[in-house]
């Protein structure tokens, strides 16, 4: 087996989902996000975690659908929170329709993500389901975090770190759990898939801050330099308020709260330009480095075939090295 029949198997599913019919408004913006695409990286780790222990992973597919219905949900919920244009190179759903509709079919997709779990063997559906559920709070407080963020000038690195890990990396370490649990993996080996998965989410996501300022417009799918723009507390905009002097304090200090009436071009270049005086980029590389190797020590822990755990480490050096 390779990681592409996992992927097929995937979207295969997901090309004969029926989300529902009438009233088309609801129900046409959850067939449109579905299918922007994007990697299915954590249906993909459900199977993934599913199959360490065993080569039938059938049972894991439609709960494996639900995590990706419940990621997309999340993804259409911030997308209005971020007011964003452009989601994996198209109008976002709140732009294509409006923010009450996709609002709407944001919770109609959360509901159909728990009705995937249901074909869960009886034994095993409460422990499941009671885990999905602390996923999702923990990635809405992440979300929650993410904003208080917006109003507070005194948000530390470690603060930062611990909001994505709830934002974004909980999710891949439920997805590989959840996998595991439906293949009777022992639960210290679920325990270290989770770990892989959550240090994998982090090392990700601080991925995606370097490509919002760094990546190629084309290949992105967002707007680079959107961050910047909107003046989110990333990992380089914090790292670089740490240790810029005098000067480049009061430069990135002048920016806050400007750029949106036609300056933004002009923000994105000086923000980036202090960014490259500091080698931020560098800096991030090394931390994403340093998750990238917490997760291999949990993947090597896994007591399961090598032959199987590298498709789990092949998956994570492409999402680490990812230029979209």
């Amino acid at each position: 087996m390779d990681i592409s029949q996992f992927s097929e198997r995937i979207n295969q599913t997901l090309s004969t989902l029926q989300y529902g019919q009438t009233p088309d408004e609801l129900y046409a913006p959850i067939r449109y996000m579905m299918e922007l695409g994007g990697k299915r990286v954590r249906p993909l780790l459900t199977l993934l975690g599913a199959y360490l222990f065993h080569d039938d992973v059938e049972k894991a597919v439609m709960p494996a659908i639900g995590v990706e219905v419940f990621h997309n949900f999340t993804l259409m919920h911030d997308d209005i929170m971020d007011n964003a244009p452009l989601r994996r190179g198209q109008e976002t759903v709140h732009e294509k329709w409006n923010t009450s509709t996709a609002i709407l079919s944001g919770d109609v997709m959360l509901v159909r993500a728990y009705e995937f779990f249901l074909g869960i063997e009886p034994q095993k559906l409460p422990v499941a389901l009671k885990l999905f559920s602390t996923c999702a709070a923990q990635v809405c407080e992440g979300q929650q975090l993410d904003m208080n963020f917006e109003a507070r000038q005194d948000v530390q690195i470690d603060e930062y770190l611990n909001m994505i890990r709830l934002k974004t990396a909980v999710l891949l370490g439920f997805s590989l759990e959840l996998g595991a649990l439906l293949n009777n993996a022992a639960p210290e080996d679920a325990r270290h898939l989770k770990e892989f998965g959550i240090n994998m989410g982090i090392a990700f996501q601080l991925r995606d801050d370097l490509l919002d300022v760094y990546g190629d417009q084309a290949k992105f799918g967002k707007r680079v330099g959107g961050d910047i723009v909107s003046d989110k507390k990333t990992y380089l905009l914090l790292n670089a308020l740490e240790r810029a002097n005098a000067t480049q304090q009061k430069e990135l200090r002048k920016w806050q709260g400007l750029g949106q009436n036609g300056q933004e071009k002009q923000k994105v270049e000086a923000v980036k330009a202090i960014y490259d005086e500091l080698d931020i980029q560098g800096t991030t590389h090394s931390q994403i480095n340093h998750y990238f190797q917490k997760a291999l020590h949990h993947l090597n822990e896994v007591n399961a075939l090598n032959s199987k755990k590298e498709l789990l480490r092949q998956l994570a050096i492409q999402l680490i090295e990812r230029d979209s």
